[in-house]
């Protein structure tokens, strides 16, 4: 059994026992979450699919962590102008448990 779930404005396949990284979550390390925000739920051929939410359907996830993902460098320059700019961002995540999924 898998979900498409939505969180952080991205959307994500997810089954239990999985393991993802998303946009950071204000929660606790080993908090456990209820996502309600499922848009699609499918088991083996069978798919169910929300106009735009599956009404009734849950994801329960347990946080395990937060961090930072690697530095992405940004570079820009303008050629025989003098100009370069260097910049780096390092975006915050959450690591998420899915525990079970609820149709």
């Amino acid at each position: 059994m898998y979900a498409v779930i939505k969180t952080g404005g991205k959307q994500y396949r997810v089954a239990a026992g999985e393991k993802i990284k998303v946009e950071q979550i204000a929660a606790e390390v080993g908090q456990e979450i209820v996502i309600d925000q499922v848009l699609a739920v499918g088991n083996g051929a069978e798919l169910k699919v929300g106009t735009p939410l599956v009404s009734g359907a849950t994801v329960t996830v347990t946080v395990l962590s937060h961090g930072r993902h690697d530095k992405v460098r940004i570079f820009k320059m303008r050629r025989r102008k003098h100009y370069q700019k260097r910049q780096g961002h390092r975006q915050n995540f959450t690591e998420l448990q899915i525990a079970s999924i609820a149709a």
